[in-house]
């Protein structure tokens, strides 16, 4: 038995300040999977028609955040200076944290998405 994928998207607009969660399931989860932190995705594949989305990131099921420079979608332990994935409370920090990698599959449960602004050309 297959499970489908489901993944919560949240979709911020840089222009207002505020973000909206949307719940991706079915034919619309599986066009997701593969994409990279990075992508552009068009916004009436998710329920937001009109816009052009950029992924930012995301999370797994155990928490664990998306990193734009570990490739694939691996969760790896990585001794880290600085976010996504940990904060350091003082100069020169570092620590092993689990993070995932920048692609997303079907263990992710939320992505990041931020609403492109084209811009407009004078000519």
């Amino acid at each position: 038995m297959k499970v489908t994928p489901e993944f919560k998207v949240v979709v911020s607009d840089p222009s207002t300040g505020k973000a909206q969660q949307v719940t991706v399931s079915g034919p619309q989860a599986n066009a997701l999977i593969g994409l990279r932190i990075g992508d552009e995705v068009d916004g009436a594949l998710i329920g937001v028609p009109g816009v052009r989305l950029v992924i930012k990131g995301g999370s797994d099921r155990s928490g664990a955040p998306m990193r734009a420079d570990l490739p694939g979608p691996v969760k790896r332990r990585l001794l880290l200076s600085q976010g996504p994935g940990f904060r350091p409370t003082r100069k020169g920090l570092r620590k092993r944290k689990l993070v995932r990698g920048n692609t997303v599959s079907e263990d992710i449960v939320q992505i990041n998405m931020v609403i492109k602004r084209e811009e407009v050309k004078h000519g």
